[in-house]
Parts: structure tokens; sequence; C-alpha cells
């Protein structure tokens, strides 16, 4: 038995093992998208000096390049609900790789900086439909006693993702000499960065080959025996297919496609429940998360740290983020969601205000005093971490989980696209606020971090152990 199944059986419940390590395959196979979002989210973090100088560029044009493909995410995941109900969970993912490839393909290959920015917008797009599809696909696939685990692979593979493009961008900067603008392979070395992605984009592909359509998707379109086939394969012999299958159909009886229509209702516009799916979105990115990956390496080189190391410093971080997500993969069935947000929510308080307490100082020399140059590192990976073990997977389990069957799809739509302009206005404002001030614009993200517990304690409701079908 493989660590990750061990993983996943510890305090399961109910289970079937012997389809379990299948489950697993489906569910890594499906967060691929998820690798590939955070590979393409984390990747330009290695150019934007780069970027910056080969076109001449001042903070407000320079953030606006970096955050352009935020809208493309945007509309990617707004867009991604509807035509998943329409043509089905494994073709999205095939239409989000092939846009991915040709991203990565174009942002390496860019004829000016207009180009650059229409390239971003279209692996944004991407970006927006593997968010969308990568956690509903397994929420739909997943036995109900992992789905928690299983669902916590997409933020999995994200910080993966983020991972492993911070450390190929630290080895290609290393091949061209320490300079992101040297050459390599005939091109400079920050354009090898992005499109080293065609390399994952094309496998996520290839993958999809290689795993069954929802089941959910297969009886809405009437196709029953195949679903059937797909529930034997990932909820074993023993489960009573029929039985499972009048169960989605019950659920399904009242349903019909998702629309945009259908989340309207209540005091604001929309529904209730939708709200709290955006609030969840909107937190997850207004206490900064994304400026630790799109401008790390700028961040630090700006309070004095040497490229090269501010590049290392980027990767370290990475890692804690893993260490930080497969935490919370252990615990989110154990303990639940809410209280995983909760804690997390108390740790990134602590260290984002250390942040800020460390940033207020004036640079000598061109660098921080030590005391807070030390102060202001540890804090960013106490960050990072708690952000990881908390926030970074109860999020996305929360949005596969929390909305009514019948909305699940458009919902979780408008919550990811809350998602994606929120991380746009964070992206393109940090630049800006930087120059005004490091320090206070790290008191804004505290202030946010320190609002999500009263958020979480009055409004979301644990989802641990019930099925979809209960959420209404």
């Amino acid at each position: 038995m493989t660590s990750a199944e061990q993983t996943l059986k510890s305090g399961a419940g109910a289970a079937h093992p012997e389809h379990l390590g299948h489950v697993i395959f489906i569910a890594a196979a499906a967060a691929m998208g998820g690798f590939l979002f955070g590979y393409d989210s984390a990747v330009i973090n290695g150019a934007v000096e780069a970027i910056r100088t080969r076109y001449d560029v001042g903070s407000a044009a320079l953030a606006q390049v970096i955050a352009i493909a935020l809208i493309g995410c945007a509309i990617g995941a707004a867009t991604a609900g509807r035509i998943a109900d329409r043509i089905g969970r494994i073709r999205c993912m095939q239409i989000s790789a092939v846009l991915f490839t040709i991203s990565a393909v174009g942002s390496a290959l860019p004829f000016a900086l207009y180009d650059l920015a229409f390239w971003r917008i279209i692996g944004g797009f991407a970006i927006g439909m593997a968010s969308v599809i990568g956690p509903a696909y397994i929420a739909e696939v997943a036995p109900a006693a992992y789905r928690g685990r299983l669902g916590s692979f997409q933020q999995a593979a994200i910080v993966i993702g983020i991972a492993i493009s911070q450390l190929v961008n630290w080895g290609i900067l290393n091949a061209a000499g320490g300079d992101q603008r040297g050459e390599l392979l005939g091109v400079e070395a920050w354009q090898v960065m992005l499109g080293v992605m065609v390399v994952p984009a094309v496998l996520y592909g290839l993958l999809s080959f290689a795993i069954p359509e929802s089941p959910r998707f297969l009886i809405s379109v009437g196709r029953d025996e195949r679903a059937r086939e797909v529930l034997r394969e990932v909820e074993g012999d023993s489960m009573d297919l029929d039985a499972r299958v009048a169960e989605i159909e019950h659920a399904m009886k009242s349903e019909h496609k998702s629309t945009f229509r259908d989340l309207l209702g209540g005091t604001f516009f929309f529904k209730p429940i939708v709200w709290i799916g955006i609030g969840l979105s909107v937190f997850q990115q207004f206490v900064g998360i994304n400026v630790a990956f799109y401008y790390s390496s700028t961040l630090w080189q700006s309070v004095g740290v040497d490229p090269t190391e501010s590049f290392l410093y980027s990767f370290t971080t990475s890692i804690i983020n893993i260490v930080g997500t497969v935490i919370a993969m252990i615990f989110v069935d154990r303990i639940g969601r809410r209280p995983l947000a909760l804690i997390g929510s108390v740790g990134m308080v602590v260290g984002l205000a250390l942040e800020a307490w460390a940033f207020s100082y004036d640079l000598v020399d061109g660098k921080l005093p030590a005391t807070q140059g030390w102060v202001a590192l540890v804090a960013a990976h106490v960050f990072v971490l708690f952000f990881a073990l908390s926030w970074g997977v109860v999020v996305w389990v929360f949005l596969g989980e929390m909305f009514p069957n019948r909305i699940r799809a458009a919902a979780l739509g408008v919550a990811a696209a809350a998602q994606w302009i929120a991380n746009w206005a964070i992206t393109a404002s940090f630049p800006s606020l930087a120059d005004w001030n490091l320090s206070a614009t790290y008191v804004i993200y505290t202030i946010f971090a320190a609002l999500s517990i009263p958020f979480v304690l009055r409004f979301v409701k644990e989802t641990k152990g019930k099925t979809l079908e209960e959420m209404g």
C-alpha cells in the first residue's frame, strides 16, 4: 500500500480499499490541472524583472501585464461550469490542456509586450477552467469517506506546481549565469522559463484520456449503464449500484442545467450560500497570498537580497507551501474544514503582522537591518505555512462540497470567478502599494486575515462527512 493510500485510509470510515489506488490515480490525473494552475501562476515570478527591463515599463504597467492573466482566469472560471454541463468534465480538461499549451508557446516567443499579455490571457482562461473542473470532478467521483482528502489533491497539485516552477526558474537562472535576460537555447532565460510549461500541459491532455467521465454527468445525459461502470470503478463491487444511481437520479430530478439565473435570490442579489462561497474566495486572496508567489523574488530584491538568493527563498517558500498542504490533507477529514480555517487565520495574522513590522524599518545600505530581515524572512514562511494548512486547501474543498446539487456548477463558477477577480485586484495593486508603503500594504493583508475569523464563525457551515446529495 502506498503512503498516499495510507494517508487516505486513516480515519476514513467505510471504505473500499481494493479500489483506492485507482481512485487516487483518477483524482491525481484530474488534479494535473491544478499543477498547471500553480505552475503558470508562479512561473511569471522568475520573469518579472526581465520583462520590466526588456520592455522598459514602470511598476503600474508591469503589474497589469502580470495580472492580466487573472482576467482570463475569471472568464474561464465563470464559463467552465456551463461548458462542463454541456460537453462533460473530461472534454473541459482537454480544452484546458490545449489552451495551456498554446499559451506556453506564445508566452515564450512574444513579439512585443501586447502579445505577451494576450498569451497570458489565454493561459489565464485555461487556469480558470482548471480551477473549476478539477475540484468539481473530484468531488463527483470520490467516495464520500475520502472526498475531503481527494479534494485536497487539487491544492496539493497547485503547490507542487508552484514549487516546481520556482525550482525550474532557479535552475534556468543559474544555467544563464544568474541573468534573467541571459541567452539560453537561442532566447532569453525568462522566455525558457515560460516555455517549459508545454511539458506538463501535454501530459495533462494525455492523462485526461485515461480517466472516466463523472457519473453524475453521465446520468444527466442518460448514460446510466456507463455511470454504473464508473461507480463500480471508484466505489467498489460491494456497493449497491442501482441504489447509488437511484440516489443520484433522485437528487437530480428536481434539477436542470444550472445557470446564472439559478443563483439569484435573497436580499442581496445572490442566494446567501453563493455569497458565502464568494466570501471564502475573496478572503483567500485578500490576505495577499499570491504576492508571495508572483512577486517574491522582486520583493526580496527590493530589500537588498541578491537575485539568485531571492529565487532560492522563493523555492523554500514553495516547499513550506507543500508541507502545509500535506498537513491539511492529513487533517481535513479528521478535524474538519472549519477548525482548519480558523487555525490558519490566526497563524496568518501573526505572520503578516510580523512582516508589516519588519518592513516598517528603513533600509540601511539598501538592506533591511539584520534583525528585521530575518524576522521578515521567517514571518513570510510562517504566513505561507498557515495559509497552506488551512485556506489553501479548505476553500477548494468547501467550494466543491457546499452548494446544493442543482446550482453546484454555476455557483462554483461564480465563486471561482470572484476568486480570480480578487486575485487580480491584489496582484495588480501590489507594485504600486509597495512603492507607496510596503509595511502599510502588509497591515492591509493582516486586517483581512483577522476579518476572516468572524466570517467563518458566523457564516460557514461544516461539510465534513456529508454526501453531495445532503447539501440540498
